[in-house]
């Protein structure tokens, strides 16, 4: 349940941006959680009313996008996605993977007045 946590912070960062750009009112958050974040983009979602009441955010429409995961070989070079069972290259089998997206939780844009 840190996504309520998770989704406090979200508007701390939101007030003070609006605190050092001047805006007075949120319409629209963009976020962006990736696959592999640890976040439920539902419970966000859930959360937001509660944390955004009394704040310029309130009533913002939320949008949320999922970032999937992706991988790098480092044998063979491969970029995509990999099944996560077998945890390997699925061009050559290899174990030696590194992930390049799918961690990621950040905000990507506000619509503010």
């Amino acid at each position: 349940m840190h996504e309520l946590a998770i989704t406090e912070s979200v508007i701390d960062l939101i007030n003070r941006e609006a605190k050092d750009k001047g805006f007075q009112k949120v319409l629209a958050i963009s976020l962006r959680v990736g696959e592999y974040s640890g976040l439920i983009p539902a419970c966000i979602q859930e959360f937001f009313p509660i944390a955004a009441r009394g704040s310029i955010a309130e009533g913002a429409e939320l949008d949320i996008q999922s970032v999937p995961a992706a991988f790098r070989c480092l044998d063979c070079s491969y970029e995509g996605p990999v099944e996560r069972k077998a945890a390997c290259c699925p061009d050559c089998g290899s174990t030696a993977i590194r992930m390049t997206a799918g961690r990621e939780f950040f905000v990507d844009s506000l619509k503010v007045e």
